[in-house]
C-alpha cells in the first residue's frame, strides 16, 4: 500500500561521544567535539539514516543555538542542508548551558537581560542565514522551541511567583520580536517536570497550554502557530498520561511539534517511567504510540515528528545510529497500525462496555505494528 509522506526530524545532539557525569563521556570517540561537527551530523543523517527508511519518509534536523549552530557556521549549515535535501525542522536556544539561575525568568536582572538577548539571536539566525533551509511548504516551517530547562528553581519562596511573571513578560516579548521580523515560524513550549533543577516553571502540557492563553489575555500574543512540543517521556517520568496530553493539545489547537521519545516503561521490557530520570529512549512499539498516532491522524497532524533521543552509555557508533532508525520505524509501524485499526468496532465495543474486546483489538494493533516494524527494519 502507498503511504502518505511522513516528516521526521533528527536532533543534532543525539550524536555525541558520551554524556559524562555518572556514565562515560568517551563511549563514541568518533563523535568527540572538535573532530565532529554539525555539518558532519547532517551528512550522517543523509547518508546513513535516510537510506534505511521507507521512501515516504522525509527528514529534517533540529539544532541548538549557539553550540550547534551559531553566527559563525549558519551559512555553511544551511548550504549543507540544501545540498542533502534536508530541512531545518526545529531550532531552540540552548539557554540551559548558559543560564543557571532561571534564564528569562531569572530574578537576577542581568541574567534575565542576557537570556532575552540570547533568544532574540536565535530568532535572527533562523530568519536570516538559515532561512534557505526551511521547507517551502508554509505548513512545514520550523518550530522555535522554548525548553524550560533553564526556568528552574530549588527554593520554595514567594520569588517563584515573580519568576513566573518574568517568564510571561519575556516570552511575550520574544513572540512580538519574531512577529515584527515577519518570521512565520511556529513557536512551542516543551514542558518538563525537572532537570536540571528539581522544580520547573511550566512542568506539564496543561500548564504550558494555560500559559499561552495567559499570554493572549494579558499581552495580546496571538495563539496562531503557537503551541506545545510534546515529548511522551516527559509526561511518563512523573506518571502523567501522554495520551491525554495529546487530547488536550489537539482540543486547544496546540499540537505543533512532537518529540517521540519514551521512557519505555509501558512496553514491559525497557525500564524507566514514573520517578525515573529522563532516559530518552526512542519511540516504542506499544499501545501508547499506536493511540497517539491515531489521535494525530484524526487531528490531521502532518508536521515534523522529532527524535530527541540519546544513545545508551554502552553503545558504539553503529548502535547509536541504529537507535535513530529504529525510533523512526517504530512510529511509522504504529502509525500504519493506527490507520488500519477498526475504530468503529473499537468505539462500538467501548459503548457496550465490552472493554475486554476493545483491549483485544488494541493488542492486535500492537502486534501488527511490531510485524510492520520487523518488515521495515
Amino acid at each position: 500500500m502507498s503511504e502518505e509522506v511522513s516528516y521526521h526530524s533528527v536532533c543534532r545532539w543525539t550524536f555525541h561521544a558520551g554524556k559524562g557525569g555518572f556514565v562515560p563521556a568517551d563511549s563514541i570517540p568518533e563523535w568527540e567535539e572538535g573532530g565532529w561537527g554539525t555539518v558532519d551530523a547532517i551528512g550522517l543523517v543523509a547518508e546513513e539514516i535516510r537510506p534505511r527508511l521507507p521512501g515516504h519518509v522525509r527528514l529534517g534536523v533540529e539544532l541548538h543555538y549557539d553550540y550547534e549552530v551559531n553566527e559563525g557556521n549558519a551559512q555553511e549549515l544551511a548550504a549543507a542542508l540544501q545540498e542533502t535535501g534536508l530541512h531545518l525542522a526545529l531550532i531552540t536556544p540552548g539557554a540551559h548551558r548558559r543560564f543557571a539561575y532561571g534564564g528569562i525568568a531569572s530574578l537576577d536582572p542581568g541574567e534575565r537581560r542576557r537570556a532575552e538577548e540570547f533568544g532574540r539571536r536565535t530568532v535572527d539566525l533562523a530568519l536570516g542565514p538559515l532561512r534557505p533551509a526551511w521547507h517551502p511548504d508554509p505548513l512545514l516551517r520550523p518550530t522555535l522551541v522554548l525548553w524550560n530547562g533553564s526556568w528552574g528553581y530549588d527554593l520554595a519562596t514567594v520569588g517563584v511567583r515573580r519568576m513566573y511573571e518574568n517568564l510571561k513578560e519575556s516570552v511575550a516579548g520574544l513572540c512580538r520580536y519574531e512577529e515584527g521580523r515577519e518570521g512565520g515560524m511556529y513557536l512551542a513550549i516543551e514542558p518538563k517536570p525537572n532537570e536540571g533543577h528539581p522544580a520547573m516553571l511550566l512542568p506539564t502540557v496543561a500548564s504550558a497550554i494555560l500559559f499561552w492563553k495567559k499570554l493572549e489575555e494579558e499581552y495580546g500574543v496571538t495563539r496562531v502557530r503557537k503551541g506545545i512540543n510534546k515529548e511522551f517521556g516527559h509526561s511518563e517520568m512523573i506518571g502523567l498520561d501522554p495520551v491525554y496530553d495529546t487530547v488536550e493539545e489537539i482540543d486547544h489547537g496546540m499540537l505543533v511539534h512532537m518529540h517521540l521519545n519514551s521512557q519505555g516503561w509501558s512496553d514491559g521490557i525497557v525500564l524507566g517511567g514514573p520517578g525515573k530520570f529522563d532516559i530518552d529512549h526512542g519511540a516504542r512499539v506499544n499501545g501508547f504510540t499506536v493511540t497517539i498516532a491515531g489521535l494525530a491522524q484524526e487531528a490531521g497532524y502532518a508536521r515534523w515528528k522529532g527524535h530527541d533521543l540519546q544513545p545508551r552509555p554502552y553503545d558504539d557508533r553503529g548502535q547509536a545510529v541504529d537507535r535513530v532508525v529504529r525510533s523512526i520505524l517504530a512510529w511509522e509501524a504504529c502509525a500504519r497500525a493506527a490507520r488500519e485499526l477498526d475504530t468503529a468496532r473499537l468505539l462500538n465495543d467501548l459503548s457496550k462496555r465490552d472493554t475486554a474486546a476493545a483491549e483485544d483489538l488494541m493488542r492486535s494493533a500492537v502486534a501488527a505494528a511490531q510485524s510492520y516494524f520487523d518488515e521495515m527494519l
